[in-house]
């Protein structure tokens, strides 16, 4: 199918819409070619300006589409919604996700938006993507050339920079099978409820041994950075709290020096600094009372 944009009579465009990966692929190789899935990101970010050459529709690839739960792993389909993923039945660990799916945007955006959409958009403020940082989930990349795997810490390299190769589409989001005693939370700072890019989020996971002890945290702050940042120093020091203490309780303003936040019209770096501290404490003691 061909069209013109009323707006640009002279810009003709290709729309492919694919129903395997094998012809998504096929139709983003060699050309100046975008991936559509829910259009929430990539139809904004083309306001006065030409559209790509090729769009590629990639919501009715079976491939992408489901959630498939198993013993050893999480797969999520790049094309799954956030909807979906906010309903679905997912094992315990994935309640900041799901958490998360219920405040992007809005509920129509969360109706059409992608888990690959956000991931891909690598926006700063990307509510998915703390969530999936503790999780220390992995991102699938799909090409003509074949597949390959990579943490979604290093796919996502800077402020809406990835490690997307041109011709390459995010496949599938899979995380490791975690345990029935894992925990996890979401909590996100912003002016109002929906519609809302995040002031500042965090995300938090607990892993307790059978006696109740910490043997594994993990937690992870948006909006605070170019691009979200796990705070490594705090994990180990949690691998090390005593039985009963809260871990709020360990927090140090050295916990949070891998973050940069920046001043601009939704608050202060001081503010977002402060409220990441307040937000990490929260997930942490959300996530450790299960």
């Amino acid at each position: 199918m061909v069209f013109e944009p009323h707006s640009q009579a002279q810009h003709r465009q290709d729309y492919v819409r694919a129903r395997s990966l094998a012809v998504a692929v096929a139709a983003l190789s060699g050309a100046e070619a975008s991936v559509l899935a829910g259009g929430t990101d990539l139809y904004p970010a083309h306001v006065g300006r030409p559209m790509p050459a090729r769009l590629v529709d990639v919501s009715a690839v079976a491939e992408m589409r489901g959630i498939d739960v198993s013993a050893g792993t999480v797969r999520i389909g790049g094309a799954v919604t956030w909807t979906e993923i906010a309903a679905a039945s997912l094992p315990p660990a994935f309640r900041a996700l799901q958490a998360a799916a219920r405040q992007v945007g809005s509920i129509q955006v969360q109706n059409r938006g992608t888990i690959a959409g956000n991931l891909c958009n690598a926006s700063p403020a990307a509510d998915g993507v703390p969530p999936l940082l503790v999780l220390d989930a992995e991102v699938e990349l799909a090409s003509a050339g074949g597949v390959r795997r990579m943490r979604l810490a290093d796919f996502i390299t800077g402020y809406r920079k990835t490690m997307l190769r041109p011709g390459e589409v995010l496949s599938s989001v899979i995380v490791p099978g975690m345990g029935a005693e894992t925990r996890t939370a979401f909590v996100k700072l912003g002016a109002r409820k929906y519609l809302v890019i995040s002031i500042v989020m965090a995300a938090a996971l607990i892993h307790r041994d059978r006696g109740g002890a910490i043997i594994e945290a993990c937690v992870a702050v948006g909006s605070a950075s170019a691009k979200a940042q796990r705070l490594g120093l705090l994990e180990r020091d949690l691998a090390r709290l005593p039985k009963g203490q809260a871990p709020s309780t360990v927090l140090r303003p050295e916990h949070f020096s891998v973050l940069q936040p920046i001043d601009d019209a939704r608050a202060t770096a001081r503010y977002r600094l402060e409220a990441a501290w307040q937000l990490v404490a929260d997930a942490l003691d959300q996530a450790a009372e299960g």
